[in-house]
């Protein structure tokens, strides 16, 4: 089992890394390891962490935007990828399948003996997460009655490549806890090894969880789902402006009723309880990553007073936003 990596067009190799028959690593509990890399104008790291039947990875890349590089590798993999920060997109030279991803979204991938190129670009670097499985291992967790999966685990089967589903989907706040709790684990041995294997399991049944609302809950023809659609991507646009429920419904044509319920069917959550997730989450990084203000941080997320985001700030996350610069 091997992956390469080389630049765009050309013969370099960069990266290259050899794994046993799925992911065993003999005696070892977990194996732990980062590599440094720098390319053409970004440098960074990639994280690396072995189980048993499955490889969990954490890329973070400063610097110009994009990121050109062939891709290639010699077996097949169920991915869970979660797009952290900047856009990517992936296309396989032998089917032309194509898989995009947007900032702050996830979905679950299958990939056979995968040659192809790939892309990532940002303002900021590029950040993303990703979670490797034996399909064998995999599929015991769709169960045969799962309908909704049928088409997914017939890809598996004919070793097609492929998405679970064909649209993105949001990443929630829970399954960023999950995504920070697994790399900042300070175990070791045998408690590293089951702590984040649970981790694991628990971030797949969040995935299979949202899938699964949008397949049997929904109600709303494919034409309202893509104005349901639009309105999120018009939230994650506009972080710093204020907005209503009648005039999002009208950006995109729609009422105010069916925006309501067709956002909670989707998401699971409503209109503007995903906005005020996507607020602090945004506040979050700048108080950490930026060592911005407190009062540019409340503007940058559209609160004109300070202390009303401190409020808000505290009630989502139980600190003040002082507190948890320090």
């Amino acid at each position: 089992m091997k992956i390469r990596l080389h630049a765009k067009d050309l013969e370099e190799v960069f990266f290259e890394q050899n794994y046993p028959a799925h992911y065993r690593i003999g005696t070892q509990q977990v194996l732990d390891q980062t590599f440094n890399a720098q390319l053409v104008g970004a440098k960074g790291y990639y994280r690396e962490i072995l189980l048993q039947n499955m490889r969990i990875g954490y890329a973070d890349f400063k610097g110009m935007c994009p990121l050109q590089f062939s891709f290639e590798s010699d077996f097949e993999t169920v991915e869970m990828h979660f797009a952290l920060q900047g856009a990517s997109y992936s296309t396989d030279f032998e089917n032309k399948h194509r898989f995009e991803f947007e900032e702050n979204y996830h979905n679950i991938v299958y990939t056979s003996n995968f040659r192809g190129e790939s892309e990532m670009y940002s303002q900021k670097g590029v950040k993303f997460f990703e979670i490797n499985f034996n399909p064998n291992f995999f599929v015991q967790y769709l169960g045969d009655d799962c309908n909704y999966f049928y088409q997914f685990l017939k890809n598996v089967q004919d070793q097609k490549n492929g998405m679970i589903y064909q649209k993105n989907f949001p990443i929630t706040p829970e399954m960023y806890l999950a995504i920070q709790e697994i790399l900042g684990s300070q175990r070791e041995g045998m408690l590293k090894k089951m702590f984040l294997e649970a981790k694991v399991i628990e971030l797949l049944m969040l995935q299979l969880e949202q899938i699964s609302r949008l397949f049997s809950t929904t109600s709303l023809k494919p034409s309202d789902q893509e104005k349901i659609y639009a309105v999120k991507d018009i939230l994650d646009k506009q972080i710093h402006q204020r907005t209503s429920l009648i005039d999002l419904a009208r950006q995109v044509g729609t009422n105010e009723f069916t925006l309501k319920k067709g956002f909670k069917e989707l998401f699971g959550t409503t209109v503007f309880g995903y906005w005020n997730d996507l607020k602090m989450r945004y506040a979050q990084k700048m108080l950490l990553e930026q060592n911005t203000p407190i009062y540019q941080v409340a503007e940058a997320i559209g609160y004109k007073n300070p202390q009303h985001f401190t409020t808000a700030f505290k009630r989502k996350y139980g600190i003040v936003p002082s507190a948890f610069k320090k």
